[in-house]
């Protein structure tokens, strides 16, 4: 799974700690990126409810990293019995909306039996979306898909092992992977880390990990550790440190970041 996966998860760094966790349902509609914000920081500490709530709210609105975060606690069963189906059917909306992480995982569940069955035609469409929105692995996995007689890389077998919910054995390998140096593997495992998905919840683990990959340049990780440090979850409260991470990431494209940093930007 891709821990583009976990999107995870839209940032708000236009408001203040205390006025997200004092927000209801009216300001998440006026502002998605303090609902956002909430979301996460309740996703951090694993009350997957509140998080479910928010995330619906703001999904009525189409807001593609919404419909695919409810997707991610349909597909891992957070807070809710799993239900691959209604993970399918979040995750389409949420790609036809734009959300390219969703067309990523989208691709990777159609591209080998597992999750859902196989079908290497909406496989092809949907990582073909998110490659054109200048996502390396889906790149790399159509890559694959056109010379099949071309062994899957360490990296993309474990994306598959993900993708058919063998969480465990794709940790191992993003573990080997990081010990090697590969940043996108220590993000993954990260994300694996902060949801306990194929390994045990560990939030200062996956806070460590995040640091790793965001000082070797991970855009993911940095926007994750620019939530970290806002919401206090798995680092201490620092908005500087927070501002910092996030402009990090925002230089390097990544679309959360460079929406919440535009969302800061106005609010100054």
């Amino acid at each position: 799974m891709k821990l583009p996966w976990l999107s995870l998860l839209p940032f708000a760094a236009v408001t203040a700690l205390a006025a997200a966790q004092d927000s209801n349902s009216s300001d998440w509609i006026k502002n998605p990126a303090m609902g956002n914000y909430k979301a996460y920081a309740e996703f951090k500490m694993a009350n997957y409810p509140a998080a479910r709530h928010i995330w619906q709210v703001l999904a009525g609105l189409g807001n593609p990293d919404a419909l695919f975060n409810l997707g991610i606690l349909a597909e891992d069963g957070l807070g809710e019995a799993a239900d691959i189906g209604k993970a399918e059917a979040l995750y389409i909306a949420s790609a036809d909306a734009g959300g390219f992480k969703a067309q990523y995982r989208l691709g990777m569940l159609y591209s080998s039996p597992g999750a859902l069955p196989q079908n290497l035609d909406k496989a092809r469409h949907y990582l073909t979306l998110a490659s054109q929105a200048g996502d390396r692995e889906a790149a790399a996995r159509l890559q694959s898909l056109a010379n099949p007689e071309r062994p899957a890389s360490p990296f993309e077998q474990a994306e598959l092992l993900a993708s058919a919910g063998r969480h465990a054995e794709a940790a191992i390998i993003y573990q080997r992977l990081a010990d090697q140096g590969d940043n996108v593997a220590q993000t993954r495992l990260a994300w694996m880390y902060e949801a306990g998905r194929g390994v045990d919840r560990n939030l200062d683990e996956a806070a460590r990990r995040f640091a790793v990959a965001g000082e070797a340049g991970n855009r993911e990780a940095q926007y994750a550790l620019a939530v970290m440090f806002k919401t206090g979850r798995g680092q201490p409260v620092d908005p500087q440190r927070s501002s910092e991470w996030l402009k990090r990431s925002a230089a390097q494209g990544y679309p959360p970041a460079q929406a919440a940093l535009a969302a800061q930007e106005n609010a100054e």
